[in-house]
C-alpha cells in the first residue's frame, strides 16, 4: 500500500479579462449587483476564434505541473482529465492531452462531475496509486464556458458566474504513508440533477438535430438552469459534512487545518464555511473575485496559487472540498 502526494502543479486562465462592467454593457446587470451575490469582479474569457480551448488550456497547466513536479514525461502513467466542456461532444480530452504532450500509449480517463470534478478526478487517480497499478498519474481540471454561456438578460444570473481557464496536478507515489492523501470521501444526490443543469443534446432534453429542426429563438434546452438559492442551501449543508466526515476518517479536528481550498463557486458559500468552522482568513483560500467559477478547474488553479504564495509548508493539513451539479461533493484531506 501506498499513499499518493502532490509532487507538481500548474495553472493557466486565458489573458483576456472581463469584468463586471464590460457584462453590464451587453445585459442588465452591474458591478454591485454581481460582487454582492457572488465576490466575483472579473473572469478570464477565451478570445472567439483564439487559440485556447479547453484542452490546449489544460496542457499548458499541464506542463507547468509536470516540469514542477520533476518527473519525466515518460514516466506519466495515465491521465484523468475532469471538465464539462470537452472540445469534442467525443472523443474527450483526455487522449488529446496524451497526444499533444507526446506522452507513452498511456491510459486517458474523462470524469464529467462538474464542480465537484477534479476532487474526484484526485480520488480516482489515488486509488490507481495506492494500490500500486500507477506511480505518476497527471490530473487536470479545464473548462471553456464562455462559449455556451447566454449573454442575455435572459441568462445574466448563470453567465456572470462563470470564467474559463484550467489547473493541473501530478500525483506521485509516496512510501511514506503519514504523507501525501490520506483520504477522499465522495457522494451525490441525483434527486436534484434538475436544480443545476444543461437539459440538451440528449435523452433528458433535445437532441441536436431537434435544435436545428425547430430553430426556435426562445428554445433554452441547450442552456445552463441554476436553482441559485436552493443550489446555495444544499452546498453549505454538503460542505459542511463531507470536510467533517474526511477529519473524522483521519482522527482530525477543524483546529488541525492549516489551509482550506473550497471550490469557487460562489464567495458567501466559503465565507458561510469559513464563519462555522470559525477559520482565520489565513486558512482560507480564494481566489473567484479574479477568476469566477471555473468548475473542474476551480480548486486546481486556487492550490497552486496558494502554493505559489508559500501558504502551506510541508506537514500541513490542507483540506479540499466540492459541491456542484448532480448533485456531487467531497473532500480531500492532504499531509502537505
Amino acid at each position: 500500500m501506498y499513499h499518493s502526494k502532490i509532487s507538481g502543479l500548474g495553472y493557466y486562465v486565458p489573458e483576456n479579462v472581463v469584468t463586471n462592467d464590460d457584462l453590464s454593457k451587453i445585459m442588465d446587470t452591474n458591478d454591485a449587483w454581481i460582487q454582492e451575490r457572488t465576490g466575483i469582479r472579473e473572469r478570464r474569457h477565451i478570445v472567439k476564434g483564439g487559440e485556447d480551448t479547453t484542452t490546449s488550456m489544460g496542457v499548458k497547466a499541464a506542463r507547468i505541473a509536470i516540469d514542477r513536479s520533476g518527473v519525466a514525461y515518460d514516466d506519466i502513467d495515465f491521465v484523468v482529465f475532469a471538465t464539462l466542456s470537452p472540445d469534442y461532444y467525443f472523443p474527450g480530452p483526455g487522449v488529446l492531452v496524451q497526444r499533444d504532450l507526446g506522452l507513452k500509449t498511456v491510459g486517458a480517463l474523462d470524469v464529467r462531475n462538474q464542480c465537484s470534478g477534479f476532487v474526484y478526478a484526485l480520488s480516482v487517480a489515488d486509488q490507481y496509486i495506492k494500490t500500486g497499478m500507477y506511480k505518476n498519474i497527471l490530473v487536470i481540471g479545464s473548462e471553456v464556458h464562455s462559449a455556451g454561456m447566454d449573454f442575455t438578460d435572459r441568462g445574466r444570473s448563470v453567465s456572470v458566474i462563470f470564467g474559463d481557464g484550467a489547473g493541473a496536478a501530478v500525483l506521485s507515489r509516496e512510501e511514506d504513508l503519514s504523507r501525501g492523501i490520506l483520504s477522499t470521501h465522495l457522494h451525490s444526490e441525483g434527486l436534484h440533477a434538475e436544480e443545476l443543469i444543461v437539459k440538451a443534446p440528449g435523452m433528458g432534453g433535445r437532441w441536436v438535430s431537434d435544435i436545428l429542426a425547430d430553430n426556435d429563438p426562445n428554445d433554452e434546452s441547450y442552456l445552463p438552469h441554476m436553482n441559485g438559492q436552493f443550489v446555495f442551501k444544499n452546498a453549505v449543508v454538503r460542505f459542511s459534512e463531507v470536510i467533517m466526515e474526511g477529519l473524522a476518517a483521519n482522527n482530525l479536528q477543524v483546529s488541525d487545518i492549516d489551509l482550506l481550498v473550497p471550490h469557487q463557486a460562489n464567495l458567501r458559500i466559503s465565507q458561510f464555511i469559513q464563519q462555522k468552522f470559525k477559520l482565520t482568513d489565513d486558512k482560507v483560500y480564494n481566489n473567484i473575485e479574479r477568476y469566477g467559477n471555473t468548475t473542474a478547474a476551480s480548486i486546481p488553479i486556487a492550490l497552486t496559487e496558494a502554493w505559489e504564495k508559500n501558504l502551506m509548508k510541508e506537514g500541513d493539513t490542507v483540506v479540499l472540498a466540492a459541491f456542484g451539479s448532480g448533485f456531487t461533493w467531497g473532500s480531500v484531506i492532504i499531509k502537505w
